[in-house]
């Protein structure tokens, strides 16, 4: 009786599996939605982030479907995930029915990993409430406040850079951009002169390293832990490591403690966070807890270190394949700052058109978030469709695949800053581009980055010119397992100093 038993279960199991998947897998399809072949038990992400990146699976997903359907279906193992199209529909998601889509797919546990609930993960009237609170940092008052502080640390970059040229090997940017973008957030969150760009074994520079390169978990398990938030929840799963947590405590903690004995004030993004956790609301003191606190500190330095810091990268390789350009705006800068008396002021990083636009060129062929993850918080239906989207189900924005789609940007990897002129910009689709994506929930901290990216940029070509080398890697190679765009090595490049003649 037994081994009837047991021979029974050996065949009737595998044929449960198949059926339940069979049934799982029909969703898209019994609801009119096209969607890719999926295979058991992955679904649809058989290989991503180890033979391929999530990118891959969701630019096949696109232009496979692009023309046919507004929308098309992918399945994560058995759950499903929509894929919107049509940029007017990813329009009414990210903006006109922003009501309908306002929470990000992303899993956080506010007790048991409190750096996790930041601005960035939060739902509902939780992320209205810090949103609101944290909007008046990045401000364009604030930006004037606090550009000298990142040209300062830009001249200290000038300095790195030309050490390494005292060494005579070619110079892996890389490495040297994610350090200068660590001491302008140190500096402008925590009030703190790291040091990153003389030692690159700094604090900040570490729990950078470890916090981004050697995660909690796999991307895998993290997207598991997403799908499955209740049941995490329960579980009490983390996403953030324990000795990250305790770094950044520990610093948020000791700088609160130290401004607040000595009643100093720097008008910087902690001012503002201490500010919000003294203030007194309906006789309550603390709106802001130290956990709140904490977390939208851990969430600026991660967002404005490692974003900044590869668009940089990114810009200067193409800036070393592409001299005419990399000429083009070397000569607007100098033009540009002859006006000021050879200083770089707000005024005159503002006049730098073709430096933007050359920024705005590498975002749009490098975009750092390759997808933009919301959540249907109530059932919606699609306009001039049958097709309704359930409450809860998770919705993946292709940045990249739309970035380089050439019908709106012809010759999509030919990197051209003039796709960014008035004019151009004017003819796309206001949805088009979206390396800050759009809407309430867009990048808080886009001003930031911009300007930290274009100080950089300015005393960068200022002072030196990049060319490639033995060692550059044409094309670049991702790195699959990475959830923003990096590459799997360094970026390698010449780096030679400008002769004065050049420089006038």
């Amino acid at each position: 009786m037994l081994w009837c038993t047991v021979l029974f279960t050996l065949v009737a199991l595998p044929i449960v599996i198949y059926l339940f998947f069979k049934w799982k897998f029909s969703y898209w399809k019994n609801r009119g939605v096209p969607s890719l072949p999926p295979i058991i038990p992955h679904g649809n992400f058989k290989g991503v982030s180890i033979s391929k990146h999530s990118n891959d699976l969701l630019s096949e997903t696109y232009f496979t479907f692009k023309g046919k359907s507004p929308i098309a279906g992918i399945y994560f193992f058995f759950s499903p995930i929509a894929v919107p199209i049509d940029l007017d529909l990813i329009r009414n998601i990210l903006v006109k029915d922003f009501h309908s889509f306002h929470d990000r797919w992303f899993y956080f546990n506010e007790k048991e990993d409190p750096l996790s609930a930041n601005m960035f993960a939060l739902h509902g009237e939780k992320w209205k409430r810090i949103r609101s609170k944290l909007s008046p940092t990045f401000t364009s008052s604030k930006m004037r406040f606090m550009f000298p502080t990142v040209v300062n640390v830009s001249e200290r970059l000038v300095k790195a850079f030309s050490a390494e040229i005292k060494l005579g090997a070619d110079i892996e940017v890389k490495e040297i951009l994610a350090r200068f973008t660590t001491d302008v957030i140190g500096e402008c969150a925590f009030g703190i002169v790291c040091n990153t760009l003389q030692n690159s074994n700094s604090e900040f520079r570490k729990f950078g390293r470890i916090a981004l390169g050697e995660p909690r978990h796999s991307r895998l398990t993290v997207n598991a832990l997403k799908q499955f938030p209740k049941i995490a929840e329960k579980l009490k799963c983390r996403i953030i490591r324990d000795d990250v947590t305790e770094f950044f405590f520990r610093i948020v903690r000791e700088t609160i403690s130290f401004r607040e004995e000595n009643n100093i004030h720097r008008n910087d993004f902690m001012d503002l966070l201490i500010e919000l956790k003294n203030e007194r609301k309906n006789g309550e003191e603390g709106n802001l807890s130290i956990e709140e606190i904490t977390a939208q500190v851990f969430l600026f330095f991660l967002a404005g270190f490692e974003t900044s810091s590869t668009t940089l990268s990114y810009t200067l390789y193409e800036l070393a394949l592409n001299s005419d350009i990399q000429n083009r705006a070397r000569d607007e800068i100098f033009t540009v700052l002859n006006k000021y008396n050879g200083q770089l002021t707000y005024e005159a990083l503002m006049e730098m058109q073709y430096i933007d636009q050359i920024i705005s060129e590498t975002l749009r062929k490098y975009p750092p978030m390759v997808t933009i993850t919301r959540q249907a918080t109530e059932d919606y239906r699609i306009p001039n469709t049958n097709i309704t989207l359930e409450k809860d189900t998770s919705i993946f924005i292709p940045v990249y695949s739309i970035h380089h789609d050439p019908e709106i940007y012809p010759n999509p990897e030919t990197y051209d800053p003039d796709r960014f002129n008035s004019g151009e910009e004017k003819r796309r689709h206001p949805l088009a581009y979206l390396a800050f994506g759009e809407g309430p929930r867009n990048c808080v901290g886009l001003r930031f980055g911009k300007m930290e990216t274009r100080i950089a940029m300015v005393n960068l070509l200022k002072n030196f010119r990049f060319v490639k080398c033995s060692r550059t890697e044409i094309p670049l190679k991702f790195n699959n397992a990475a959830s923003l765009l990096t590459t799997k090595g360094g970026i390698f490049l010449k780096v030679e100093k400008l002769t004065q003649l050049e420089e006038t």
